[in-house]
């Protein structure tokens, strides 16, 4: 049985569902947006229910992640994301700049962000733990993208919607992909409103040995809070923050 066109992916597909709508959420609202007949859908959930990966709600008929989730999750924050390596270094720099500071891992062609540290409050229209954006519009995604070998660049780069999120958003691999090159000789990438109106950020790689991102480290504000300018003069100290993440996951083997 194949994970993707088997029942452990359909099961997947479910589950990912569920966590889109951020919210619990009925049957029926998960079977309109489903690709799955109503019968096959119903025994996939029920399913998932029995195995605790999904919890029902009785009284308000509404289906949300189970505990067992969070338990995986726990798992896969301690053992398989570079959170819990990179926590204190994160904590530093969120001191140090007084700003938000994410670090984030990239899976299917998104980012997803396994750790943050906020200094700054109401930031809520950042992405916060656990949550997944688009590679081509973060800084975190953009400077990943970046530092990528060439093959690998290129099927996360066909793996991007372009949605225009905002008016600065790229709209296309061939705009994103010269703005790459730059990412990777100065060794920054600057996110300027192009996933939210008036959030920025600078993003840094961490690389392993081979110069391959694991992962990718950024300091997010408003814009009426830093200049583009003063995220450049931020950089020197993500990028030593990011060096030293680095250093320290060497021996380890984290999943790409």
């Amino acid at each position: 049985m194949t994970v993707n066109g088997g029942t452990v992916g359909k099961a997947l597909e479910v589950l990912d569902q569920v966590a889109a709508f951020g919210r619990p959420v009925r049957f029926a609202e998960l079977q309109t947006e489903s690709r799955f007949p109503k019968a096959t859908l119903y025994r996939l959930v029920q399913s998932l229910t029995e195995q605790g990966m999904l919890n029902f709600d009785p009284d308000r008929h509404t289906y949300g992640p189970g505990l067992r989730l969070v338990r995986l999750a726990h798992a896969a924050w301690q053992q398989s994301s570079l959170a819990q390596i990179a926590r204190p270094h994160v904590d530093r720099l969120a001191e140090s700049v007084c700003e938000a500071v994410d670090v984030a891992q990239i899976d299917h062609g998104h980012v997803v962000f396994v750790d943050r540290r906020q200094q700054v409050s109401a930031m809520d229209v950042l992405p916060q733990t656990g949550l997944v954006a688009p590679s081509f519009c973060t800084g975190v995604g953009k400077v990943i993208l970046a530092f990528l070998p060439e093959d690998r660049q290129g099927e996360v780069l066909d793996q991007q919607a372009f949605v225009p999120y905002t008016e600065k958003t790229h709209l296309s691999a061939e705009s994103l992909k010269a703005e790459l090159d730059e990412i990777r000789q100065s060794g920054i990438a600057l996110e300027v409103e192009e996933h939210f109106d008036g959030i920025v950020s600078v993003a840094a790689p961490i690389l392993k040995a081979e110069c391959e991102p694991v992962g990718a480290i950024s300091i997010a504000t408003y814009s009426s809070r830093r200049t583009i300018e003063d995220l450049r003069g931020l950089s020197p100290n993500l990028r030593e923050t990011a060096a030293r993440i680095a250093t320290e996951i060497e021996p380890w083997h984290f999943p790409n």
